[in-house]
Order: C-alpha cells, then structure tokens, then sequence
C-alpha cells in the first residue's frame, strides 16, 4: 500500500488562498508548493514567472524550461534548492525477456520502492505531484492507482545557507 497524503492538507495556505480556489490544472503548483514546504501562492508566483505558466494551464516539461531551473536552482520566497532532472536510467526498470534485456518505464509504485528517501516531484501523463520521504502528495483518490507510469522525474533539495561556526 502506497502511503498518501492529500496535497490540500499539505500544502501551507492553500484552503486559505483566493488564488488557490480560482485555479485548475495547477498540479505543478501545487507539486513544487508541497516539494519544497513554501506557500501556495509563492510557488504560483514562481511557476508562472520560471515556467511561464499561464493561469487555468499546465506546465510543458521542455528543455529550455528546465536546463536553467536546474543549473541555476529554484529561489522561492526566500528559500533556495537545487533542482536535479532525473535521467532515464532513473525512470526505467531493465527486465530480461526471452533472453533479451528490455527497458519499461517504472511504475509510481516502483519508484517509491527505489527511492524511499528525499523529495521528489514526479509527472505522469498530463498530471504531477510530489513524492517526500516515500508519501505521496496528490490529490485525494490518486493514492489507488499506483501504475501509472513516471514519464519524468525531479529531485528537490534544499540549498543550506552558509553557518559560520563559532568555537567560543
């Protein structure tokens, strides 16, 4: 059994937000709003901004949206994180059929059992949403379909400032 919690219990001052309750096919706000613990109308701001999201749209995964978020990072409401594009040896499980090595997509189910720590944003056809620590965060009744292929992958971590350590 997949572990689930709902996105809109997740994620900080979505029932609250005018923006929030306005808005459809905003799974990747609402993906990055969980993955990275920041509001939900800062991580709004941010996709539409970096992604160029339109409101009432989805997010297009393409490279030249992608290449300078992972190189440069993610700042959001003052809060930094690098953003790692999983490659396809990450997305795919090899299986040996009739003496043949084949390649198949992973399933959500599989990919939670191969990365059960860190934070993850996943996408699967026309949808997305957040995997931490093994719990997924969706939306309420995605936790039964575990079969649903992961189509693209990324890895969320935070960005630790500088401490200056004191001895004395």
């Amino acid at each position: 059994m997949v572990k689930f919690q709902a996105a809109s219990n997740s994620i900080i001052g979505y029932g609250s937000s005018e923006l929030a309750k306005s808005e459809k096919n905003d799974c990747f706000v609402r993906a990055v709003a969980s993955a990275t613990e920041v509001p939900y109308d800062a991580a709004h701001e941010y996709v539409e901004a970096v992604f160029n999201r339109a409101n009432g749209k989805g997010v297009v995964f393409s490279e030249d949206k992608l290449a300078p978020v992972e190189t440069n990072g993610m700042l959001i409401n003052e809060k930094g994180f690098n953003f790692k594009v999983l490659g396809r040896t990450k997305l795919t499980n090899t299986y040996k059929l009739h003496g043949e090595y084949i390649r198949r997509q992973k399933t959500v189910k599989s990919f939670i059992k191969d990365n059960p720590k860190g934070t993850f944003i996943l996408g699967v056809s026309k949808h997305a949403f957040t995997l931490k620590d093994g719990i997924l965060i969706d939306n309420k009744d995605e936790e039964f379909r575990p079969t649903r292929k992961v189509q693209s992958a990324f890895r969320i971590t935070p960005v630790l400032k500088n401490a200056q350590l004191s001895l004395f």
